[in-house]
Order: C-alpha cells, then structure tokens, then sequence
C-alpha cells in the first residue's frame, strides 16, 4: 500500500485526464470527475465508478441534465499499489477505464479487447 497527500492523488488524477488523448478530452462534455476517500460499503474493493447516461444513449432530448459523474475511490487505489509509480498507472487505468463506460463501451467489451 502507498500513501499520498490529498493534494498529490488529485494531482494524478488531473495527469491522467490530461494524459487521455485530444479526441477523447474535447467529446468529455458534461462530465466531472470526483475523488472520494473510500469506494460504497456494499462495494469495497471498487477503484472507480461511471455514473450518467453514455454518449451513445444520449439523443437529441439530451439538454439541461446534471453532469455525468466519474469518481475515483482513493483509499482503495493507495491499497492496491505498491508505490507512487504503480499507483499512477493504476490512476490512469482506472481513468480510461470509466472514461470506456462514458463512451458507451461496457465491460464485456473492454475484456473482449484486453482493456478491463
């Protein structure tokens, strides 16, 4: 397990969304990514969760809706890496991982491709 400040997992949060490329950051509308301390009781081993309506499910109605939300569960993040640098890759697979699922893409998909 590795530790970091508050302040340095968002910092690695923000690397990643920064990391993600160009296509994917300017189709992210109507999206925040949240970080939260610990994953839902019933779900404690969770590392990330999509929340929203996928861009493939949104139609023309699609207006004046609260944000679609990604969040990203620190504690269970720290506990599954080793050091900073696997915490960082762990951060950034997580991030595409829930960005996947804002597109549309589902998690049978994402293990047909080697992508879970």
């Amino acid at each position: 397990m590795v530790r970091v400040s508050h302040q340095r997992f968002e910092r690695l949060v923000a690397q990643a969304l920064d990391d993600l490329p160009e296509w994917v950051r300017a189709r992210m509308e109507n999206v925040e990514v949240l970080v939260a301390d610990v994953p839902p009781q019933d779900e404690p081993n969770l590392l990330g969760r999509y929340e929203g309506i996928p861009l493939t499910r949104r139609g023309p109605g699609y207006f004046g809706v609260l944000p679609d939300r990604i969040t990203l569960y620190r504690s269970t993040l720290q506990g599954v890496s080793s050091d900073e640098l696997h915490l960082k890759r762990q951060i950034h697979h997580t991030v595409a991982h829930e960005v996947a699922h804002f597109f549309g893409i589902s998690d049978e998909r994402l293990l047909e491709i080697d992508r879970y």
